[in-house]
């Protein structure tokens, strides 16, 4: 009888247990039904505002009857004080000017650059692309003239370059004949003066 009593006490014990893929679903059910209930209530449309007034007729309207009502223009409240912007340009910007001259000004490229007199070490950068295949056609170019380049890849702003530099070199006549060179074969190039 004994043994009875035991196997029953190991069976409704069982019983009671559930396993843990049953928690899980009721715990997701759950968890769907609350999200459900947000996503319907932040759908449905604002109630209207009871404040907002109906556009009425000023000349006439119909009443029940089907006869002609006049209808007065509701009294006009008095206007309320605006409020203080938090922001002070929507009042500056109006009260600043910009002076367009009639004629444009001359701007004319400098036909014969001067030539380099400070004494220092060098770069020119004869260009800078976004892509390899443009940053080795110009050093392809300058291979052409006789000009040693080099290509150096830069990331700036998660963008990447290739500039095509000539140098360094602390040469000044060497610089100056390489700056005509470029100028001859109207390949634009900025001189780069490295440290002090």
């Amino acid at each position: 009888m004994a043994k009875k009593r035991s196997k029953r006490r190991r069976t409704s014990s069982r019983k009671q247990e559930y396993p843990g893929w049953i928690w899980m679903l009721f715990g997701l059910a759950l968890g769907l039904s609350v999200a459900f209930a947000i996503y319907v209530r932040d759908t449905q449309p604002a109630p209207p505002q009871a404040n907002a007034r109906q556009p009425a007729s000023l000349e006439s309207a119909i009443d029940d009857n089907g006869e002609a009502a006049v209808v007065k223009e509701p009294a006009q409240e008095p206007a309320e004080e605006p409020q203080e912007s938090r922001f002070t340009f929507y009042d500056m910007l109006p009260n600043f000017e910009v002076v367009i001259p009639e004629q444009e000004t001359d701007v004319t490229a400098e036909v014969e650059p001067r030539p380099v007199v400070m004494p220092g070490l060098y770069i020119l950068q004869a260009g800078s692309f976004t892509r390899y295949e443009d940053a080795d056609r110009r050093r392809a170019e300058l291979a052409l003239q006789g000009i040693e380049s080099t290509i150096q890849r830069v990331t700036i702003d998660d963008k990447t370059y290739h500039r095509v530099r000539i140098g360094p070199t602390d040469d000044l006549d060497e610089l100056n004949l390489l700056r005509s060179r470029l100028r001859a074969a109207k390949i634009d190039a900025i001189r780069i003066r490295l440290g002090e």
